[in-house]
């Protein structure tokens, strides 16, 4: 497959949904749902995707029940096995408030992200106890202080510094955004890096998303034209 993107970010929706579908609690469909990060992780390394970001748990979802988060975090123990990653050649990163995560989770993190940081293929992103009004909320905390300080300018503050100060300022912006579930909207995921993203809704829940759903959406991908705000002869020329 050629004009892969590099960075593919996933809203991995629909898993509670598909559980009651089937007359079901919650919680399976969220086991279900951690098996198919493994088979996506897989089919992304596969691929020569670069960077593969996950919307695992949003700030918004420790509004759910104290059992659910409980069930949640469980399953996220459950599935950081350093093995998965060292067999790919993968690396691990997390982005989000994680000092709200609980500590044993908070060091299972710490401890994958640097038995893995030497490795050179795909790497994985959790977005735990994320989403974007709290990731720039912070960059621009972290700017005022270096204004303070001192060590900064208001007037010098640019686009490129405010990248800086994000969470994800180590990975580009993803290419392409993909939503399972059948809702069509960012739920607070990105949105700086989601500026030129493509966006592929699809009504699969996020337990029934294969390799093959995956290769659909790239294919769909490949097949726009990206112009950032040039026109259509323009980038054609530029080929």
């Amino acid at each position: 497959m050629t004009r892969v993107p590099r960075h593919v970010a996933i809203i991995m929706d629909g898993n509670g949904r598909w559980a009651q579908a089937q007359g079901k609690e919650r919680t399976y469909g969220h086991q279900e749902g951690a098996e198919r990060v493994h088979d996506i992780m897989t089919a992304a390394v596969n691929l020569g995707i670069e960077y593969l970001t996950l919307y695992t748990f949003s700030t918004e979802n420790w509004n759910r029940p104290e059992s659910e988060i409980a069930a949640l975090m469980s399953l996220l123990l459950k599935h950081l096995e350093e093995e998965l990653f060292m067999k790919k050649n993968a690396r691990f990163r997390v982005i989000g408030d994680t000092l709200r995560l609980p500590k044993i989770v908070q060091e299972a993190c710490s401890y994958l992200e640097e038995r893995t940081k030497e490795n050179t293929g795909t790497c994985m992103v959790l977005a735990l106890s994320y989403s974007s009004r709290w990731e720039i909320t912070h960059a621009v905390q972290l700017i005022t202080d270096k204004v303070q300080k001192g060590e900064l300018q208001s007037g010098d503050i640019s686009e490129e510094t405010i990248q800086e100060h994000l969470a994800t300022s180590f990975m580009p912006d993803p290419e392409l955004m993909i939503r399972t579930g059948g809702e069509e909207r960012l739920s607070n995921y990105l949105l700086w890096q989601c500026a030129y993203s493509e966006f592929y809704f699809t009504d699969t829940f996020w337990p029934d998303f294969k390799e093959e759903d995956l290769c659909k959406a790239i294919v769909d991908y490949q097949s726009r034209q990206r112009r950032f705000g040039k026109t259509g002869e323009q980038v054609t020329g530029q080929k």
